[in-house]
């Protein structure tokens, strides 16, 4: 499937594009926030090709496509106005609360930035290796050419924060990154380190150093965003463009430096000082539980909470000793992954495993947990012993990480630190987390597809349908959108209790007749109409909701009861414009009436839909079916 028709599906079954309130992703999930959950298709999605699985954590609902997501989302982005920042949209109608609402925060603030994030932190961690081994000094222009590229994403990132904090929070960007601005701002930056008494209006200052700070500016972002929306409201329009970040900046540059500013650096430096002081009670202990539990952090989206950690950690102490033994976790699923590969006699798992491994090793472990490891158990709960076993070594080797960056085979060289002090440790510990989870994977074994269906084979016989008349296909009658039945504003039609069938938003004012036939039923109020197949399917299409009480205004009839009619003949045809601005809805459902005499009524297509494409399908009418 090409990447556009992917994204097309993907934000159709999300509800559509009004259903979205904002779209990031990461390296492997494109992350919806959406105004209605319900109206997303979960089912549909996980079934679509192109999509591994689909997750709801952290009031985000995610799709999981694996590596082609920035390919995907750039498609969302030319096919739709999602990612166009100046769009109106929505609010979902209802947000995340609590230990949700925090990892949504921080994940949609965190998720934009993580592909640059990762390139910088590999080149800072191959010049660190460079100049460990004496291939580059450090006084050299080259190295600091490189240094500059590589450290320039972590010194500023208080500005590219204050970018994607104000788009979560739908605050002027512009403001914001002015604001992250004046926090390293060089006077300032002189101020703190000349250590020069500072006060504003007599209220004293205490500087921090705020290049490669998290907390300060998010919560100064977030604060400038309601501060924003309550000066649009009561300022005049004439002057509000101006006269809002006049006020923003006077107020929320002060106020960072004087309160967010030393606050947010402080429970930095706290948390990260707790995270410290557990791998110091006991590195193998807290190796060990990090190794273990970093993949089940991941599937419910709770390892975001520890990213803003372990950046703070690398920016305050110069290493972080904590993501190390997440790294173990990775290799623990990818070795588990590669013994299901082994071991499996499906050809299609095995490929599907092997190619899972190989992302895997770069650090890409979606494909591999959500498509092997855990729909088959044993695998993952082996990859959880491998990872503490292979955590428990890192943790005792006492690596550390010297930059940022998501673990995988090209992100190894952020480990390597002066003279390469634990790294060897790094290593030893994720190739044991890999054998260990691999052997454990083959040793204990698994639920193989391939003995179900043998199974299967052995003990049923299959059936074989027939080109009977008795399956029968339905044409489009209609030209527009297609609707889930249950979304139709009218519950005897999204109940099912009338049958089972679909909906179609018109954007063409006629009907047509769906097959050869006969019409049965032609309403007086000209808004419906029933028509049967000459193999007895039963149709009826219904104009809008309650579209009767317009009394035939609007509507013009072709037909009478007992008219014969072959499929593509005009049958009705109506005034959307005049219906919508007498206040009905127009969208319409096509119900089987009869649905209980067929096996299935399967849905053709999704979206746009024209006339007489086909868009159904009724399988197995009565005494239709041969052993």
């Amino acid at each position: 499937m090409s990447q556009e028709k992917l994204a097309k599906e993907i934000v159709e079954l999300v509800g559509g594009e009004k259903n979205v309130v904002s779209l990031v992703h990461c390296a492997t999930r494109l992350r919806f926030v959406l105004k209605d959950d319900a109206k997303a298709d979960k089912a549909k999605l996980e079934k679509t090709e192109g999509i591994i699985a689909v997750k709801e954590n952290g009031g985000q609902f995610q799709v999981v496509v694996g590596n082609k997501v920035p390919e995907v989302y750039s498609a969302i982005g030319q096919i739709s106005n999602i990612l166009d920042d100046s769009s109106e949209k929505e609010k979902p109608s209802k947000s995340a609360k609590g230990l949700g609402g925090i990892i949504d925060v921080i994940s949609s603030i965190f998720a934009p930035l993580l592909g640059v994030m990762a390139g910088a932190g590999i080149l800072k961690g191959l010049l660190l290796i460079a100049s460990n081994v004496g291939w580059l000094e450090t006084t050299e222009t080259t190295y600091k050419i490189l240094f500059a590229a590589a450290d320039s994403l972590f010194y500023f990132l208080p500005l590219l924060l204050a970018v994607t904090t104000a788009r979560k929070f739908q605050g002027n960007m512009f403001v914001a990154m002015t604001i992250a601005g004046a926090l390293i701002y060089p006077s300032i930056v002189t101020l703190k380190a000349e250590g020069t008494p500072t006060d504003f209006f007599g209220i004293p200052v205490i500087l921090m150093n705020y290049s490669s700070t998290v907390i300060p500016i998010i919560l100064a972002v977030i604060v400038m965003s309601k501060l924003e929306k309550f000066f649009n409201k009561v300022l005049h329009e004439s002057v509000k463009n101006f006269v809002t970040p006049l006020f923003l900046l006077v107020i929320m540059v002060p106020l960072t430096l004087l309160v967010f500013g030393p606050f947010g650096v402080y429970v930095g430096n706290a948390i990260a000082s707790g995270l410290v002081a557990a791998f110091g009670f006991s590195p193998l202990l807290a190796g060990a539980v990090m190794g273990a539990s970093w993949q089940l952090l991941v599937i419910f989206g709770i390892h975001w909470g520890l990213i803003p950690v372990f950046i703070n950690n690398v920016a305050v102490y110069g290493r972080d000793g904590v993501k190390p033994a997440a790294t173990a976790s990775i290799f623990a699923q990818t070795g588990a992954a590669f013994g299901v590969m082994l071991k499996t006699k499906n050809k299609k798992l095995k490929t599907l495993a092997g190619s899972s491994t190989l992302t895997a090793l770069f650090g890409i472990t979606e494909p591999a947990i959500y498509g092997v490891t855990l729909p088959l158990k044993r695998p993952f709960i082996a990859g959880v012993i491998g990872g503490a076993v292979g955590g428990a070594i890192i943790g005792q080797a006492g690596t550390q990480a010297f930059a940022s960056g998501a673990p995988g085979l090209l992100t190894l060289p952020i480990f390597y630190g002066p003279g390469g002090e634990g790294f060897p440790g790094l290593i030893l510990g994720i190739c044991v987390s890999f054998v260990v989870s691999a052997a454990l994977t083959y040793i204990m074994g698994f639920k193989d597809p391939v003995e179900e269906e043998e199974k299967s084979t052995e003990t049923t016989k299959p059936s074989v349908r027939t080109a009977a008349s008795s399956d029968q296909e339905v044409l489009s009658p209609i030209e527009g959108t297609i609707v889930e039945l249950t979304e139709v504003p009218d519950p005897a039609f999204s109940s099912g209790a009338m049958g089972k069938g679909i909906a179609i938003e018109p954007a063409v004012g006629r009907v047509v007749a769906p097959f050869d036939g006969t019409i049965t039923v032609a309403f007086k109020k000209k808004h419906a109409l029933a028509v049967v197949s000459d193999t007895g399917a039963e149709i009826l299409v219904h104009v809008g909701v309650d579209t009767v009480k317009l009394d035939g205004q609007h509507f013009t009839s072709h037909i009478q009861e007992g008219d014969r009619v072959k499929a593509g003949d005009l049958l009705l045809e109506f005034d959307i414009a005049a219906i919508k601005a007498a206040g009905y809805h127009t969208v319409t459902p096509i119900i089987v009436t009869n649905s209980a005499n067929y096996e299935e009524v399967v849905p053709l297509i999704t979206g746009q839909v024209r006339l007489q494409e086909p868009l159904l399908t009724l399988y197995g009418g009565k005494g239709q079916e041969q052993e």
